[in-house]
C-alpha cells in the first residue's frame, strides 16, 4: 500500500467523522461522541503512517538524504502535514480539556485542506527540488511554519466560539465580523467537501471529473457571481442564528472564559515558532539560496502583516490587559490572514514561493 491510498483513507475519514462530530453536537449522544474520538484517531494514524511512506518515496527517489527529502515541498505535501498538525492538536485538547466540542471544527479545517487538493487541481506526483529547496533549512523553516499555522488553525475556533458566547448584539461591527468569518468557513467547507465527493463519484470514469474551481472559472463572471450569491446566503444565515451557537454551547457546558484562554494559549504556542520557523530561519535560507535576507516577496510580506497581527493580539494582551471580545477578533483577523499567506498567495499571485503546481 503507497502513501497515496492511505491518504485517501485519512481524508475520507475526516470528512466522515466531521459529520459524526456535527451529529454528537446535535443529538448529545456519549456513544457518537466516542465514535468521532477513535474515528479521528484511525484517519491520524493512516495520516502519519502514508507521511512517512511519503517521505521514504520522496528519498528514495531523488536519493537527496532523508532530511532532505521531507514531503513539504509543494501545495499538497504542505496541505497534508498542515491537516495532520490540526488534527494532533485536536486530539490533545479532547483530552486536556475533556470536551469534543471543537472537533466538528477542526476536523473540517483538516479535511478542507486535504479535499483542497482536489478543488484547485493541485499536483500530487512526487516532484523534483528546485535548487533553492535543496537546503538544511527545509526541514525547520517549513514544519515550524507549518506547526505554526495548525496552533493558529486552533486559535482560531476558540476565537470564534468565545465571541459567540458573548451574545454581542446583531449590529456591532464584532458580531458581524465573526459571523461572516464563521460563515466563510462553513462556505469553504461546503464547496470543498461537495467538490471532494464529486471528484470520489467520477473516479470510476477517466477524465469525467474537473474540479470545480476550474469550472466556475470557465464560466466566468456568471460562475462567480452564483457562487457568491451562495456565499451570502451562508453569511446572511450565521448573521441571523450566531446566538444558537452561544445556546449549542451552554447545553455542552463550554465556558467562555476556556475558549478565550485557549485563543490565547494557542496563540502563544503559535507565535514564537512562527518568528523563529517562519521568519527568521526563512530571512536565514533567503540570504543563502538569493543573495538576500528579504526580498518584499508576496509571500514574505503577508507573512509579516500576519506576524503584525499577531505581535499585537499579545501586544495588547500583556501591557493594555486587552481581553473580551475586540481581542477575539484580532485573533480571527489573524487566522484569516495566516490562511491568505498559506494558499492565497500560492493560488493568486506568482512569487519566489510559488512551490505548487496545479
Amino acid at each position: 500500500m503507497n502513501s497515496s491510498v492511505l491518504f485517501g483513507i485519512s481524508s475520507i475519514t475526516y470528512m466522515v467523522t466531521m459529520a459524526v462530530y456535527v451529529a454528537y453536537l446535535i443529538m448529545k449522544k456519549e456513544i457518537i461522541g466516542k465514535v468521532a474520538s477513535w474515528m479521528v484517531i484511525f484517519g491520524f494514524v493512516c495520516h502519519t503512517i502514508a507521511f512517512f511512506l511519503r517521505w521514504v518515496e520522496f528519498a528514495d527517489t531523488y536519493k537527496l538524504g532523508f532530511f532532505h527529502s521531507i514531503p513539504v515541498t509543494n501545495l499538497y505535501e504542505s496541505l497534508l502535514f498542515f491537516a495532520w498538525c490540526v488534527v494532533a492538536g485536536n486530539i490533545w485538547i479532547e483530552r486536556r480539556y475533556k470536551t469534543k466540542f471543537m472537533g466538528a471544527f477542526l476536523t473540517a479545517i483538516a479535511g478542507m485542506a486535504v479535499a483542497f487538493v482536489d478543488t484547485v487541481g493541485a499536483a500530487k506526483g512526487i516532484q523534483p527540488l528546485v535548487p533553492a529547496l535543496k537546503s538544511n533549512w527545509l526541514l525547520a523553516h517549513a514544519t515550524m511554519s507549518f506547526i505554526a499555522y495548525a496552533a493558529f488553525s486552533m486559535s482560531f475556533v476558540a476565537a470564534v466560539l468565545h465571541l459567540a458566547s458573548l451574545r454581542l448584539p446583531r449590529r456591532s461591527g464584532v458580531y458581524i465580523f465573526w459571523t461572516v468569518a464563521l460563515g466563510t468557513f462553513v462556505f469553504v467547507t461546503l464547496f470543498v467537501v461537495g467538490d471532494f465527493a464529486a471528484a470520489l463519484s467520477a473516479k470510476a470514469v477517466e477524465g469525467a471529473y474537473k474540479p470545480l474551481y476550474f469550472t466556475f472559472k470557465k464560466m466566468g463572471a456568471g460562475g462567480f457571481a452564483v457562487l457568491f450569491l451562495v456565499y451570502a446566503v451562508v453569511c446572511t444565515v450565521f448573521w441571523f442564528s450566531g446566538g444558537k451557537l452561544a445556546c449549542l454551547m451552554d447545553r455542552f457546558s463550554i465556558d467562555s472564559k476556556a475558549m478565550e484562554e485557549l485563543t490565547y494559549k494557542m496563540i502563544s504556542v503559535g507565535f514564537p515558532i512562527f518568528t523563529v520557523g517562519g521568519l527568521i530561519f526563512g530571512a536565514v535560507w533567503a540570504d543563502k539560496a538569493w543573495g538576500r535576507y528579504w526580498s518584499w516577496d508576496p509571500k514574505e510580506t503577508w507573512a509579516l502583516i500576519t506576524w503584525l497581527i499577531y505581535a499585537f493580539y499579545l501586544h495588547a494582551r500583556y501591557v493594555k490587559d486587552w481581553t473580551g471580545a475586540k481581542a477575539s477578533a484580532v485573533a480571527v483577523a489573524g487566522f484569516v490572514c495566516t490562511i491568505f499567506t498559506y494558499i492565497g498567495v500560492n493560488l493568486l499571485i506568482s512569487g519566489l514561493h510559488s512551490y505548487g503546481a496545479l
